[in-house]
């Protein structure tokens, strides 16, 4: 695998964690307005938000991109790499940007998972 196909799946994972760290930031708006709206005008507020339109657009050039990346690699090579980084990652964002906390347990299982399913995939033989 080249250092061009990492870089690109790097990106793709960044711009998946923007995205829903943006997603959250917009939704968390839409409650604190006051009346706060609630069914088909939750849902309306959610998707004309400016946040929310912009995560798509994320989105919609991360998933470009990964076209490009599954094209050249294996697609389980790349799930893998994006994903044993993506759940650190937008747990440590969450953290940073929202106060969100998790205890000692959940960050020692996502180190478990992401680190294993990083290794079994880079190390592993195809069948």
């Amino acid at each position: 695998m080249m250092i061009r196909e990492i870089l690109m799946i790097v990106f793709v994972t960044c711009s998946t964690l923007g995205s829903q760290l943006l997603v959250k930031r917009a939704v968390t708006q839409i409650a604190l307005r006051d009346p706060v709206p609630s069914g088909i005008q939750w849902l309306l507020a959610a998707c004309l938000s400016p946040g929310v339109i912009a995560a798509v657009a994320i989105q919609g050039v991360g998933f470009i991109v990964w076209v490009v990346v599954v094209s050249r690699i294996k697609l389980g090579l790349a799930f893998a790499i994006s994903g044993s980084f993506f759940y650190i990652l937008i747990a440590a964002a969450s953290w940073f940007f929202y106060g969100e906390r998790l205890g000692l347990l959940q960050w020692i299982g996502l180190l478990l998972v992401s680190g294993g399913v990083l290794l079994m995939t880079l190390t592993g033989k195809p069948a």
